[in-house]
């Protein structure tokens, strides 16, 4: 089928909308985190006092011009001071409103909250950023503790709530940014003209600066390095951008069960075709600057057709995009997975897979249990609860289902669950058979039923239709109660 052919509608048109609200590119900011520029700036200082000092220290090495008012400087300012003398400039006087005078920002350790209060307030009037060394009342900007490979410097900042901690973040950090990451950072400043007029906008800059991103991490700069670089840039200006699509398991929801690849590539996508089920927590790792497009598919709800999806991945890829075609679990088990790859191998995409955990692995976890442990089950197998029609599958093998020695694990079954349970008990399975029904495994409002297989329908009461649910079948769930804390049925308590 040509592009030409797809109806994009269930995607534009605003009586046919998908329902999800867009998530946020971030979540709620305490304070902005900005940098600011302040070479041969007029900075005022106030105090002589050691923490003064440090405040002193850290502004000249920006390059800013230190105007320091105070009676008298502590010997360890004196000695700030005459190792850079042309970094300050010290008034042995009190401050008074004219020293604002163009000035950008204002620092001051003063002694009393009058001190402070007068100081604060003389600085906002003359219109000057005001910062009041362990004041929070009277700070309109403030310093976060930094890792510094300049030109590349990291802040953090804790809004004031806890030192310490903004402490030991840092430390944190500074054992994971390698000290050659500062040379990395001169270079990209000193070659960053030459490269935007070779390579100008879009994929193959960002191909660029992500290349140098990785030997930034995995190597030390040479003499030749920032040639060799341009060379790269050179032979990228002479290729025809091409796009390509990655389709990356979302896992169950939980971002900490993301694989290291599936955010490397987050972080580089430029479009991302998300489903209805991925987590906002997992979207929060993407690059910001990614298109987000929802493409959800749900049943008994407005979806996306696959064709629209397929057409979005070549638009996108043709014209040169990363595209990232988000999906909850594994690509590979129930995701359509076989027939997005297809399809864009047939339009000659390039396309690759990234694995995510499937709900049934993320599940068997929280439960604390096996799904083929040795003593209950050589066989466990993934089921689909409906076909495109809405209804079981017609060709499922329930006698190898119904097998003791076998777990069962039905994906999207909450409205055939009644099916499941008279199939398996006709083929010969045990009514006792235990069994778990799940919701939004791994997430903080996930729901749990633990059961026997003669309750099931009662155990789906629990759950919303609406919402995707996982059943487990099988004598690996028997010891499970203890383990997790979940509503358990009136059975199953009674016999534990």
């Amino acid at each position: 089928m040509g592009i030409s052919m797809i109806n994009l509608s269930v995607l534009t048109n605003k009586q046919n909308v998908l329902t999800r609200p867009r998530p946020a590119r971030t979540g709620k900011l305490a304070v902005l985190p900005v940098f600011h520029k302040l070479s041969n700036q007029k900075v005022v200082l106030v105090g002589g006092t050691a923490a003064a000092a440090w405040k002193g220290e850290l502004l000249a090495a920006t390059g800013a011009k230190v105007h320091i008012y105070a009676a008298k400087l502590c010997q360890e300012f004196q000695a700030i001071v005459a190792a850079e003398p042309a970094a300050f400039v010290v008034h042995l006087s009190k401050w008074d409103p004219t020293c604002f005078d163009n000035a950008r920002l204002a620092v001051g350790d003063l002694h009393t909250d009058t001190e402070a209060a007068e100081f604060y307030d003389a600085a906002v009037a003359a219109g000057v950023l005001v910062n009041l060394i362990d004041r929070p009342a009277f700070c309109q900007f403030q310093f976060g503790s930094i890792v510094n490979r300049s030109p590349a410097i990291v802040s953090i900042s804790t809004d004031g709530a806890a030192p310490i901690l903004g402490q030991a973040i840092r430390r944190r950090i500074e054992v994971l940014l390698p000290a050659e990451l500062s040379k990395w950072a001169q270079l990209a400043a000193d070659i960053r003209t030459d490269i935007s007029a070779r390579l100008g906008c879009g994929s193959l800059r960002r191909m660029f600066w992500e290349k140098l991103a990785e030997q930034a991490f995995n190597s030390k700069v040479k003499p030749n390095t920032a040639q060799d670089l341009k060379n790269f840039a050179k032979t990228l200006a002479n290729v025809n951008p091409r796009g390509h699509v990655t389709l990356v398991g979302a896992g169950p929801g939980n971002a900490e069960l993301l694989t290291l690849k599936a955010v490397r590539v987050l972080q580089a996508a430029d479009i991302i075709l998300y489903d209805d089920l991925v987590s906002d927590e997992v979207l929060e790792m993407a690059r910001r600057e990614a298109k987000r497009i929802l493409v959800g598919k749900r049943g008994g709800r407005i979806s996306s057709k696959q064709d629209d999806i397929n057409a979005l991945m070549l638009k996108y890829a043709t014209a040169g995009k990363n595209v990232v075609r988000l999906k909850a679990g594994d690509p590979s088990i129930f995701g359509r997975a076989g027939e997005e790859i297809e399809f864009l191998e047939n339009h000659n995409v390039p396309v690759l897979v990234v694995p995510g955990i499937t709900s049934a692995l993320a599940m068997a976890a929280e439960l604390g249990v096996s799904l083929t442990h040795r003593d209950s089950a050589q066989t466990v197998q993934f089921i689909t609860g409906h076909s495109r029609f809405g209804e079981l599958p017609k060709k499922l093998n329930w006698d190898s289902l119904a097998h003791p020695s076998t777990t069962s694990i039905f994906y999207m079954g909450g409205r055939t669950a009644s099916n499941i349970k008279s199939k398996l008990i006709e083929h010969g399975m045990s009514q006792q058979t235990p069994v778990t029904v799940c919701s939004s495994v791994s997430r903080t409002n996930t729901t749990k039923w633990l059961g026997t297989l003669s309750e099931l329908e009662i155990g789906m009461q629990s759950f919303d239709n609406n919402n995707p649910v996982i059943i487990g079948i099988g004598e690996v769930f028997a010891d499970r109660d203890a383990r997790v804390d979940s509503v358990l049925s009136p059975a199953l308590t009674a016999s534990v």
